[in-house]
């Protein structure tokens, strides 16, 4: 009976030890979704949208740059690295797809990225997770294929976490099966030495009933526990969604195309939105600034009849509201655009080539705070673009740089106080 008992209880052992090895390897399974295949979505459209955006989509091709729709189907990643990296060295090793590239473009070179490989992988992770958006115009994102409310860190913190947990598991069930197989040694030659009882003879000789594992109870366990943990994140994953309009796209009242006005036409953003790099608000252009081009184009519209209607009973055009911050939540566009040099498409997406403008990016505290602890703070002779200097951070540059090689972000200078975004 000794050898019965002890036997038995270790097969139950290296079944509860399979049954939760199942577990974190289905919530691997179903975060590995979120990475790309080779990348972590998140990280990558971060890095995408501070270096790559303002010459490149994701989708077709713009003005400036290429697009990167279906690129890991024309180029390996064992070519895109060095590109990115160095596109001058590229083109000048005769690379025929380099060089083709580089005469359809005017000749116009790519700039060098200082990135690591890993970090080039997650863009193209994100490159990949891109998806056609509702309005059919633009293209985003899908909200379950990335994680920009949690980022990278946390991402890289659960695999980190999952990966020990399986590597303890595995470990588990290979000392459970190493004392299996002592016993049944043992066991054996105590049956050669006539040492056994009938029952335990029963127990040594015992074949394996697939049915029989099936029907444990630990492993029916294990299975209703994955089924539980896979609904509950469903569930967790819905009410964090809760409040988040990621690619809304409301009907407006009068159609209109940012892919014509902006994109075609190149109409700056600040024309029509003149508190962009002035105030709090961008605002929403009046009558009276449609009239400016269109008191001449396309005077028999009929969406331009709504336009003069508008004018004529002094009445504003009722515009739906695309981005909608919580009351309590402060924002300056200005403080963005003119002190951090932020471009409209780092928060809008890709304004040029919608035909209905969409919410690109979540706009939840989790992507702000990413952004502030990932912006890196810039002072006059930082900016070598010509555009607006911002000089009142050199002075605090210049005594960081004396003691130390690392940047400063909007989180050092007091970006994640509550304060500066709620009163």
């Amino acid at each position: 009976m000794f050898s019965k008992n002890r036997l038995n209880y270790l097969k139950y052992l290296s079944v509860w030890a399979f049954a939760l090895l199942l577990i974190p390897g289905a919530l691997w399974a179903q975060d590995s979704t979120k990475t790309g295949g080779g990348g972590d979505v998140a990280a990558g459209k971060t890095l995408f949208d501070n270096n790559c955006q303002q010459c490149h989509s994701p989708g077709a091709d713009v003005i400036v740059g290429p697009g990167l729709k279906g690129i890991m189907d024309r180029r390996s990643m064992e070519w895109l690295i060095p590109w990115v990296k160095n596109s001058a060295k590229v083109i000048a090793s005769g690379d025929p797809y380099a060089v083709k590239l580089y005469n359809k473009y005017n000749k116009t070179a790519m700039q060098s990225f200082s990135l690591s490989d890993e970090e080039i992988k997650n863009i193209f992770a994100y490159v990949q997770a891109y998806k056609p958006g509702p309005t059919g115009g633009s293209e985003q994102v899908d909200p379950k294929g990335q994680t920009a409310n949690t980022g990278s860190g946390q991402s890289n913190y659960f695999n980190l976490v999952l990966g020990v947990l399986v590597f303890v598991l595995i470990l588990i069930l290979a000392v459970l099966f190493l004392i299996i197989s002592v016993l049944r040694r043992y066991l054996n030659q105590q049956e050669n030495e006539g040492k056994l009882d009938e029952e335990d003879k029963e127990i040594l000789h015992e074949k394996f009933n697939i049915g029989k594992v099936l029907r444990h109870p630990a492993l029916l366990g294990g299975v209703a526990a994955i089924f539980l943990l896979v609904f509950a994140q469903a569930g967790l994953d819905t009410l964090l969604s809760v409040g988040v309009q990621q690619g809304y796209a409301p009907t407006q009242p009068i159609p209109f195309s940012h892919k014509l006005h902006a994109g075609q036409y190149e109409i700056g953003c600040e024309y029509c939105h003149t508190g962009v790099r002035k105030g709090k608000n961008a605002g929403i252009p009046s009558a009276n600034i449609c009239m400016n081009c269109h008191n001449a184009v396309k005077q028999g519209s009929p969406s331009m009849q709504k336009i003069y209607a508008a004018i004529e009973n002094n009445k504003p055009i009722e515009w739906v509201r695309v981005h909608n911050l919580q009351d309590f939540a402060y924002f300056n566009h200005s403080q963005h655009t003119v002190v951090g040099g932020i471009e409209c498409e780092t928060c809008h997406g890709e304004i040029k080539e919608m035909e209905v403008v969409q919410q690109q990016s979540p706009l939840t505290m989790g992507w702000c705070i990413d952004c502030h602890r990932k912006t890196v703070v810039q002072g006059a002779q930082d900016k070598g673009d010509g555009k607006a200097k911002n000089a009142y951070y050199d002075k605090l540059l210049e005594i960081h740089q004396k003691d130390s090689k690392k940047p400063i972000t909007v989180e050092n200078i007091g970006g994640l106080e509550c304060g500066k975004c709620h009163y």
